[in-house]
């Protein structure tokens, strides 16, 4: 059987503090398997510079220059995890057979790499990793991402439990990932909708390794809203329902008011009054927020802006498609 391809795709931004560890064990990795007859020679490390105000592309030249194990993808501007993903997915699909997406924090662990080839050796085009389990998390962490992850699913979006973006992709699943063109991505939803043949690794979580979470909670809770957002219409109608019941509520106690009246027992209560005059105006300026929010998304996709802009490569030879998806 020949060889395959891996390219390990690993978006950075800020990442100066553990990048030199991260190339020094992804290298590694790289070595064995290429040593073990598992991947090509031709195998690389990507490094996706996410318009970092650090160090980072420099040092990634430097690893560049080092091994030629090690390149780098630079992007004109901060586009944003996902797009800094998918801009390095779909620059390396001229070149690899199977690409393995992973953090530049090695939070992932890099010897489920070695599992994940070998379900795509048995016929997968797809592997996710999955955590084992949260047990390195804090109580808050755990309890609002697994939260995050049941809310999804009883909105209808299907997506893998406890996995984040570190997965196997093959050139088929890249070619049909290609296909999806909408600017608000969300690739943990995106990506199983593809189907194609599947499976799970499952993985320990290691800590980071230096420097700060890219994740703090308000931009955790931002990722979490662009999720809902981008893969279900369920909220809008959620909206709708509550307004239909509140309208059924209301004229139950239009008519037991009336009763009330006619019997001589006249309510009065501007408590009650005020209370439920804010509680509507409040519903209804968050009806109105939930609902701008889907038309900014579809501004933003009637747009048809560039999601990324690649403005140069380092250990990459610049091929017709690359040229095709610089500003893709």
């Amino acid at each position: 059987m020949k060889r395959p391809v891996l390219y390990l795709v690993v978006p950075c931004y800020n990442e100066q503090e553990v990048l030199c560890d991260t190339a020094e064990t992804l290298t590694e990795k790289l070595t064995q398997l290429i040593a073990a007859g598992s991947i090509a020679p031709e195998s690389r490390i990507a490094f996706v510079n996410d318009g970092s105000r650090d160090r980072t592309w420099d040092l990634i030249v430097e690893c560049a220059r080092r091994s030629t194990l090690c390149a780098g993808i630079n992007l004109a501007h901060n586009e944003g995890h996902q797009n800094a993903l998918l801009a390095g997915l779909m620059t390396v699909r001229p070149y690899a057979d199977v690409t393995v997406s992973m953090d530049a924090d090695l939070q992932d662990d890099a010897d489920a790499v070695d599992a994940m080839l070998e379900k795509y050796a048995v016929g997968a085009n797809i592997v996710y990793g999955v955590r084992e389990n949260r047990a390195s998390d804090s109580f808050f962490k755990r309890f609002t991402a697994e939260t995050f992850y049941r809310v999804m699913r009883e909105l209808g979006a299907d997506i893998v439990f406890n996995h984040a973006d570190f997965r196997l992709m093959d050139r088929r699943a890249l070619e049909a990932l290609a296909a999806y063109p909408e600017v608000n991505l969300f690739l943990r939803g995106i990506v199983p909708m593809i189907g194609l043949s599947h499976d799970i690794v499952y993985y320990s979580r290691k800590p980071r390794l230096a420097g700060e979470s890219k994740y703090p909670l308000r931009r955790m809770a931002s990722f979490a809203w662009e999720g809902v957002t981008s893969l279900s219409a369920r909220p809008i109608r959620l909206i709708s329902q509550l307004g239909m019941f509140i309208s059924l509520v209301s004229g139950g106690m239009l008519v037991w008011s009336i009763i009330r009246h006619f019997m001589g027992e006249t309510i009065v209560g501007w408590t009650s009054l005020v209370v439920s005059l804010w509680f509507l105006g409040g519903l209804i300026l968050l009806s109105i927020g939930v609902i701008g929010e889907y038309v900014g998304k579809i501004y933003l996709e009637v747009k048809r802006r560039p999601r990324y802009l690649v403005r140069d490569f380092v250990g990459l030879e610049e091929s017709g498609e690359q040229r095709e998806t610089k500003k893709s």
